[in-house]
């Protein structure tokens, strides 16, 4: 999943800086990620949808300070009945105003995905993409109306929402398994180790270890330890270094 991703993101940049050769000037417009004219045009956006809403939020604290107040105006008069797809990475849903936003959130689905580009698309006809194509530049925000452009953001989206954890089921695993035993074993799991040898470094009985691998894939919907492993990272339980 975190592969798939990360080559859709290059394709999504290539793409992004093709159209800002080839496409009318209409057709995608760009500012500095930290440009007030940011805020202004998300604004604009959300006062435009009529039918739904994606939003995907890779990271919290500064640079989801636009997004997460998107999500906030969406709280408002007229726009309780627009339905809102949240895709948040764990980090994102750390942060304190993404989470008051998404409690205070009508009408609104949250999944939570290891790794996402950020992005809002409106009505599946408006775009807007950071993204960071400029070397030495900082993040470019590009606003995107060119329909084939809008529309591989669309499908890329959904690709991430239909393999992304209900947040409900997200704090369910993370609340079971967040324990310094599973995270052991996660860990061992993410390393490859045998069961003989992980079950000497937790100090427990072989079948006693096996025992708590079979709870753990039952709890990530893991079909192998590999899986379980990869799965445990995707939702934040474990860190890529770990």
């Amino acid at each position: 999943m975190v592969q798939a991703l990360l080559q859709a993101r290059k394709l999504i940049d290539s793409t992004v800086n093709l159209h800002r050769r080839t496409v009318a000037r209409h057709a995608v417009v760009t500012m500095k990620g930290n440009d007030a004219a940011v805020g202004h045009a998300v604004e604009g956006l959300v006062d435009r949808a009529r039918h739904g809403i994606s939003i995907a939020l890779p990271a919290g604290g500064d640079r989801a300070e636009v997004m997460v107040s998107a999500l906030r105006r969406l709280t408002g008069p007229g726009h309780g009945r627009i339905p809102v797809r949240l895709l948040c990475t764990p980090g994102a849903l750390a942060d304190p105003a993404t989470r008051a936003a998404v409690e205070s959130g009508v009408n609104t689905q949250v999944k939570v995905v290891d790794a996402v580009m950020e992005m809002l698309i409106v009505d599946g006809s408006v775009a807007m993409v950071r993204s960071s194509v400029e070397r030495g530049g900082g993040d470019v925000v590009s606003v995107i109306e060119d329909t084939a452009s809008v529309r591989a953001l669309d499908l890329l989206f959904a690709g991430a929402w239909s393999g992304a954890v209900r947040l409900a089921e997200h704090r369910w695993i993370s609340e079971r398994l967040r324990t310094e035993s599973a995270r052991r074993i996660l860990e061992r799991l993410c390393k490859g180790y045998t069961d003989d040898v992980a079950a000497r470094e937790v100090e427990v009985s072989l079948r006693t270890y096996r025992r708590h691998v079979a709870e753990i894939m039952r709890a990530l919907g893991a079909s192998s330890r590999f899986q379980a492993g990869v799965r445990a990272v995707e939702l934040g339980l474990l860190s890529t270094a770990d």
